[in-house]
């Protein structure tokens, strides 16, 4: 009986890969019989375990979805990552799925070997998570799950948005992506009215139903990169300062030191280029100017320059003049003149 257990286990672990296994390889896998196959099969299924079969040379069997979800088998390792991501959900944004997560991970940890408890609960004693300097905006979980059905299904979305000032306005758009971004939820989506492409926060979004007409799916600009797309318009909304820097460097070299959240990189010719930054003060675009390595331009705005004039005469003041001149060598010194013993 216990050889049985044993083997139906493994034989759910095999079915478990999302592939389909070809009775003779399962047989081998399992060094018995391919009759035995096919009665363990049958145990699984009256286990509850939907597995399906298919006839023919390329016929073989696959764990099907099923209306209830079975007990699951996880390796070390897979069973390590499942406590981590629920541990993770349990601290995010979503609203709703934080009692869910501990419950699961609750379960989890309940029926994990001692070894793999210990790793999990070292992780979680000995990571913290940074806290929020403000109070985090939270996403209601149907409200995702509404959009990224649109997304996925390509239906239009109708629903009302609140921008920061907190008035309210009707939106029909061609949602494209939904993205994950720090701690706040963006939809990116073709703007139906205003013929642009728009991104907006999902917790200040109310869809509404039912969804409108299918349609075609446009291309998003700056060659597809959702995230990038989602770095520079989030960054670029919070930017108080802002500029445009001739940098005196291969665009190519200056973009692999910009991440798209703190400017975007425009070519002009083989040795320079235009950088497009910004941030919420000049002492920031400072630093942000002073890391890239290359000589650059700047024109503009007024207090960018004040500070950059500041910050070039603080440093001048904080080194020291031109080396002086090396002195040179000294002549070597005369021997002194010993006493010596006269005889008389």
């Amino acid at each position: 009986m216990l050889e049985t257990s044993a083997r139906l286990l493994r034989l759910l672990s095999l079915l478990q890969t999302a592939r389909e296994w070809p009775g003779a390889e399962l047989a081998e896998r399992l060094g018995v019989s391919g009759r035995t196959v096919r009665n363990d099969i049958d145990r699984l299924r009256e286990l509850g375990y939907p597995v399906d079969a298919t006839r023919g040379p390329a016929g073989g069997y696959r764990l099907a979805a099923g209306t209830a979800m079975p007990p699951l088998l996880l390796d070390d390792e897979e069973a390590v990552a499942v406590a981590v991501a629920l541990r993770t959900v349990a601290q995010s944004a979503l609203s709703g799925t934080e009692d869910i997560a501990l419950r699961a991970l609750a379960r989890l940890e309940q029926v994990l070997p001692s070894r793999l408890r210990r790793r999990v609960r070292t992780l979680q004693t000995y990571t913290v998570p940074v806290p929020a300097d403000r109070p985090r905006p939270t996403v209601d979980t149907d409200v995702l799950m509404a959009l990224t059905a649109a997304c996925r299904d390509r239906e239009r979305l109708r629903f009302d948005y609140r921008d920061h000032g907190g008035s309210a306005t009707r939106r029909v758009t061609e949602p494209h992506r939904v993205v994950s971004w720090g701690r706040r939820w963006y939809l990116v989506a073709w703007d139906v009215d205003r013929e642009d492409w728009r991104t907006f926060r999902v917790d200040r979004i109310e869809p509404r139903t039912p969804t409108g007409p299918r349609f075609t799916p446009r291309e998003l600009p700056g060659g597809g990169d959702v995230a990038a797309h989602v770095a520079r318009r989030v960054s670029a909304a919070g930017w108080r300062h802002r500029a445009r820097v001739t940098v005196h460097a291969p665009a190519e070299a200056v973009a692999e030191r910009i991440n798209p959240a703190v400017g975007v990189v425009e070519a002009v010719d083989g040795t320079r280029c235009l950088l497009d930054t910004g941030a919420d003060s000049v002492e920031t675009l400072g630093v942000y100017l002073g890391m890239l390595g290359y000589d650059f331009d700047v024109t503009g705005p007024p207090e960018l320059l004040v500070h950059l004039r500041e910050l070039a005469g603080r440093y001048e003041r904080s080194t020291p003049g031109p080396d002086p001149a090396p002195a040179a060598p000294a002549a070597p010194a005369a021997p002194a003149e010993q006493d010596v013993d006269r005889a008389p």
